[in-house]
């Protein structure tokens, strides 16, 4: 998706559109599109590329107010962001570019044990994850049917719930920069959110009036 949606022409976009943002959405966007360019000034480390797209991620979908809820999980918020951007995408913009992707990066991803809760559950020791392959199995299922049925939300839930779980092993020290154990799931994951994140961003531009939460760390003078 870079030949088609990548910084530069976000960043014109932008130029031309943020005089009728929001502050609130103006800032999300703005910062979105600044880990873009830093994501692309890495292509070929594959680790710093997921993790910049991955802030760009937060910068468009964390909702201030949400995360003050004691109980709040954040893939509850990437639901309510889904639900949201799916219903303003009329082109289909986001299937389509999953559909164009699907037979690489998104299909391995899936098919890919490394990036799945349950299994580092059972390898952790935890009781009731004993039938851990039971469950990949009917998740791989579900996704399958669902990416079929054009269940678009529900291929981005299932596909967010691997990259989340390689979110956390980055970023909290449980892999190894560039090391050569399983680095297809961070290469995938990385062309996964490469694709999708610049298509988020454009479609919130296209949607300047509706309600984007309240970002994170508001500019303060």
């Amino acid at each position: 998706m870079n030949n088609i949606l990548d910084h530069a022409r976000l960043k014109d976009k932008q130029r031309v559109t943020r005089a009728i943002f929001p502050e609130t959405m103006g800032l999300r966007i703005h910062r979105a599109i600044s880990w873009i360019g830093r994501a692309e000034s890495c292509a070929d480390d594959h680790d710093a590329r997921f993790i910049f797209l991955w802030i760009s991620f937060n910068a468009v979908y964390a909702d201030e107010s949400k995360f003050e809820l004691i109980d709040h999980d954040a893939r509850t918020a990437f639901s309510d962001y889904f639900e949201k951007i799916v219903s303003l995408d009329s082109n289909h913009r986001i299937y389509n570019a999953l559909w164009h992707r699907f037979s690489d990066p998104v299909r391995n991803l899936m098919e890919n044990q490394y990036v799945f809760m349950p299994f580092w559950k059972y390898h952790n020791g935890i009781k009731g994850y004993e039938n851990w392959e039971d469950k990949f199995n009917k998740s791989k299922k579900d996704f399958y049917w669902a990416f079929k049925k054009h269940k678009c939300i529900r291929v981005l839930k299932l596909i967010f719930d691997r990259l989340y779980v390689l979110r956390n092993q980055m970023v909290h020290g449980g892999s190894t920069w560039n090391g050569k154990v399983n680095r297809s799931q961070v290469q995938n994951s990385a062309e996964i959110l490469g694709f999708l994140m610049p298509v988020f961003i454009d479609i919130m531009m296209d949607n300047p009036s509706e309600d984007w939460g309240k970002p994170f760390y508001p500019v303060v003078h």
